[in-house]
């Protein structure tokens, strides 16, 4: 009966339950608790083709609906920011940002990204200096690292610090020959190339070199600059902060290693910054944080 599944499930008229759906054969509507939803992690798990991403949407409404949350989707494959066409029945599907409006905040990878030929409210690209070397570790399935690469990124970052990421992708292949008093000709690495610097710094020369032919699948991300146009980082930051959801479309860039790196590095920053705002309110009494979901693939 009805009053079964809302024991169960909760009460459709008590404020907090959203209905996500209603029993196959009775059709009695089931709840989701969105005061508890917040408190704790939860997943949506099905085969290809039975919806999740639909009950995603639907969760993420209802959550935007309710609004004791800021959410932030991590956006793979462009399906909640603007509207789409289910792939079943061919029939359009609003998106989160149509639905909300304002409330909703879509960002682009990439300057001049596009979504669908939409134009988000604005692009998000990285700075070199934003990555770190714990952001490359995280790669290490995905870009084959071997077990050296812990020791050569810190040498990198010891040497460079925050710059490590940029001075590593300057550096050059190159060699030069001199010749000695004997006249015989000896090939050494060039002045700027990874292997001086190596050598320069006790690194075993292989090791950096095969680190170096790893890394150039990011070196050549069009995301990754040397100085963004703008600190898009610090904006999603500050709309979670302000009340507002996020979606973060990841366009072209639909990769496995586009959405680690992006969504270990924003996430990091964004879980530093709730921490500080959390020690803030326990130590000082500042404004509690807003409570925060990440929404991943």
């Amino acid at each position: 009966g009805e009053g079964d599944i809302a024991e169960i499930f909760g009460d459709p008229d008590k404020d907090g339950n959203f209905v996500i759906g209603y029993t196959r054969e009775q059709g009695h509507p089931v709840c989701v608790n969105l005061d508890k939803f917040v408190q704790r992690s939860s997943g949506v798990f099905g085969a290809t083709g039975t919806g999740k991403s639909f009950l995603t949407r639907l969760v993420l409404a209802g959550l935007m609906h309710h609004n004791n949350a800021s959410v932030l989707v991590l956006d793979m494959h462009n399906e909640y920011g603007f509207d789409d066409i289910a792939s079943d029945t061919k029939k359009s599907v609003v998106g989160l940002k149509t639905k909300f409006k304002s409330r909703v905040n879509v960002v682009g990878l990439g300057a001049g990204a596009t979504i669908r030929g939409q134009v988000p409210d604005f692009n998000l690209e990285l700075a070199m200096s934003d990555i770190s070397s714990s952001d490359i570790e995280m790669l290490t399935r995905e870009l084959n690292l071997k077990e050296t690469t812990p020791t050569t990124l810190n040498a990198l970052w010891m040497t460079f610090r925050e710059n490590w990421f940029a001075a590593f992708r300057a550096m050059t292949r190159e060699t030069v020959v001199i010749e000695d008093e004997k006249g015989k000709k000896n090939e050494v690495p060039a002045e700027g190339s990874v292997a001086a610097w190596a050598d320069a710094n006790g690194v075993n020369v292989a090791a950096a070199e095969a680190l170096h032919d790893k890394l150039r699948r990011l070196f050549n991300k069009d995301y990754i600059v040397e100085k963004p146009a703008a600190d898009s980082v610090a904006q999603i930051i500050h709309a979670l902060e302000g009340g507002k959801h996020v979606v973060l479309s990841f366009g072209e860039n639909e990769s496995d290693l586009d959405y680690l790196l992006v969504s270990n590095l924003l996430t990091r920053k964004i879980r530093s910054a709730w921490e500080r705002k959390t020690n803030e309110f326990r130590s000082h009494g500042k404004a509690e944080p807003r409570p925060l979901i990440i929404v991943v693939e």
